[in-house]
């Protein structure tokens, strides 16, 4: 009767031991299995879920514009006064709903080709008045549509899945053409995902030829989208600093006199990619702009939470599963004594035209699909794996304990 007692309590510690052994030995396992999941999944290849969401995304993309409307033109002319703005928006138009084009596969160098086609319908509910409002300066629509972005080169990640959707040329070329030294370089993806497993500590690398350079994000919280967990990317303001502050910057400042010999920052010349028309780029209402460049307008008020640009990267695919990209286009004015309106001038302006916002978010549905697909399938092998370490290691000890503790009567 003893011995059944006994052998009892040692078969349990016994089960135990093999339960949490186990557990142990499940999470290296099941790690490996969703890495190689994770990997087959994320090659940009006909079949794989990343190849269906890349090809036309889910997500509904809307771009947003405001136009700053000029209120003392007059003044501004004669007494070389503050210009006094008012924003007017937005005026929203749904974007990127277009396929891509032309997807040619080359298995000798494991790339894609494509072209993104651009398309814009303009969304009245979701605007302050009609399209041709007189001060929107254009019709944007009219402007984006029957265009298209690219050709584009990306990785598939076929032999390496670091490299996936990391563009390896841009129009036939691997640099822009734009700028000196290594800023003119292609570098990341085009930031509609990235290689999977990301880390907190990484900086995505993305390029966009809206501003018609690479530019780069670094890790800024951890939020929950929908039930995923994701990590959101920020542009910081030193992406935007001047020479002195961030030395990498020093090629993107081409010229010596407008910039004040590269002390000015938060404004980039991108006159080279625009016809060599006197246009600049920043972050809306001149956020994380040198003071001298926002100082000669009335009615800006930049903040971070508005006009910032961030990502939400699930960290284990390498998604972005909801995006702001928010930037401002400036035209430079400059004292010309030909030009009777600019005669009068005294100063330099960067004159805002307009901003945009655009932005997009996983739906309901693709939301499902993800947390079903991915993170649920994820969650529930670790609450195995938990669950078995743990009843495993209580099981050993509560019977070895019992098991001791009648030894030691029985010796008593």
């Amino acid at each position: 009767m003893g011995c059944d007692r006994n052998c009892g309590l040692i078969a349990g510690a016994v089960i135990g031991a093999v339960l949490a052994v186990f557990g142990g030995i499940l999470m290296p396992v099941g790690d490996m299995l969703i890495e190689k999941k994770i990997k087959k999944e994320t090659v940009l290849e006909e079949g794989t879920l990343a190849f269906k969401n890349w090809v036309k995304t889910g997500t509904e993309v809307y771009r947003q514009f405001w136009i700053f409307d000029v209120q003392n033109p007059e003044d501004v002319a004669v007494n070389s006064s503050k210009i006094k703005v008012k924003q007017r928006g937005p005026y929203t138009y749904r974007v990127r709903y277009l396929a891509k084009e032309n997807i040619t596969h080359d298995s000798k160098t494991h790339t894609v080709s494509f072209l993104q086609p651009n398309g814009a319908i303009f969304e009245p509910s979701l605007s302050v008045g009609p399209e041709n409002d007189t001060f929107t300066v254009l019709n944007l629509a009219v402007a984006y549509n029957n265009t298209a972005d690219g050709v584009y080169k990306v990785f598939s990640g076929k032999d390496d899945i670091s490299k996936v959707a990391i563009i390896d040329t841009y129009k036939g070329k691997k640099n822009l053409s734009y700028w000196p030294s290594y800023c003119d370089m292609i570098n990341g993806t085009d930031a509609a995902s990235f290689p999977p497993f990301i880390e907190k500590t990484q900086v995505l690398q993305f390029f966009s030829s809206d501003i018609c350079r690479s530019i780069y994000a670094v890790f800024g919280a951890e939020i929950n989208l929908k039930g995923i967990p994701v990590y959101r990317f920020i542009l910081p303001s030193l992406a935007f600093a001047s020479p002195l502050r961030n030395p990498d910057n020093h090629c993107f400042c081409t010229e010596k006199i407008i910039s004040k010999n590269c002390t000015s920052y938060g404004v980039l010349d991108i006159g080279k990619c625009k016809d060599g028309k006197p246009v600049y780029i920043s972050l809306p209402h001149f956020l994380y702009a040198s003071p001298e460049i926002s100082q000669p307008i009335e009615g800006l008020s930049p903040n971070e939470e508005e006009h910032s640009t961030y990502l939400d990267v699930e960290p284990i695919t390498g998604f972005t599963l909801r995006f702001a990209k928010r930037l401002q286009i400036n035209i430079l004015v400059k004292p010309a004594r030909k030009i009777e309106a600019l005669k009068g001038l005294k100063q330099n302006y960067f004159v805002p035209i307009l901003w945009l916002n655009e932005t997009g978010t996983i739906g309901d549905e693709k939301a499902e699909m993800f947390r079903s697909q991915v993170t649920g399938k994820i969650n529930l092998l670790g609450l195995v794996e938990i669950t078995l370490l743990s009843v495993g290691v209580v099981m050993f000890i509560v019977f070895m304990i019992s098991y001791c503790a009648r030894r030691s009567k029985r010796v008593n």
